[in-house]
């Protein structure tokens, strides 16, 4: 049993009545997982994620703060793409293998992007850990949380709009607070040099 890269792995096609069912699936947002006997495959069954209504609105406000969103995949295009729509999300990576998710952070970095992952499974540590920030969901699994630089208590994406935000807020800070330093020893140094017996 398993998804379109088990029928690759193994060089089958199903029969056309399985081929039009996963077709139809597929545009509806379902994954469609394959029983096999023989080496021949015998039935098809269509599973589908349940998009939390949060998500939508996740994406949303990334948008509104000017980050771009992508999904990173290994379900099928045609799901993978269903769910983008939906959720109004940019790039997606479908079909991606588990031991290729790293190289898809790698790759958004080398377009000179700045890459936030977020994973909760063994498969996404190695992305969670080349991303320049790897933000993990508290609930998922012990590798992934030792693999991220945050993690997340909750299993909430608007947690993540959360953590730009006072990411960007804490360096706006940081900033305000050089700037009065620098205007401070600008200022101050040449006033407290100038009445210093010592130094006229």
């Amino acid at each position: 049993m398993g998804g379109p890269r088990l029928l690759e792995m193994l060089g089958v096609t199903p029969p056309a009545p399985i081929a039009e069912f996963e077709r139809r699936q597929s545009a509806q947002g379902r994954s469609v997982v394959y029983l096999l006997r023989d080496g021949q495959v015998i039935a098809a069954f269509a599973l589908a994620d349940v998009v939390r209504p949060e998500s939508k609105e996740a994406v949303a406000k990334l948008h509104e703060m000017g980050v771009e969103v992508a999904m990173l995949t290994g379900n099928s295009r045609a799901v993978a793409q269903s769910v983008a729509r939906e959720l109004g999300i940019d790039q997606v990576f479908a079909e991606v293998l588990p031991e290729h998710k790293d190289q898809k952070v790698a790759e958004l970095q080398r377009q000179g992007k700045k890459v936030a992952m977020v994973g909760d499974g063994v498969n996404d540590a190695p992305a969670l850990t080349r991303a320049d920030v790897g933000i993990a969901i508290g609930s998922g699994t012990d590798v992934a949380v030792e693999s991220a630089g945050i993690i997340l208590v909750k299993s909430n994406p608007l947690d993540v709009v959360q953590i730009i935000r006072l990411s960007r807020a804490s360096y706006r800070k940081m900033v305000q607070n050089l700037w009065w330093a620098a205007g401070y020893n600008i200022f101050a140094i040449p006033l407290a040099a100038g009445r210093d017996p010592a130094l006229l």
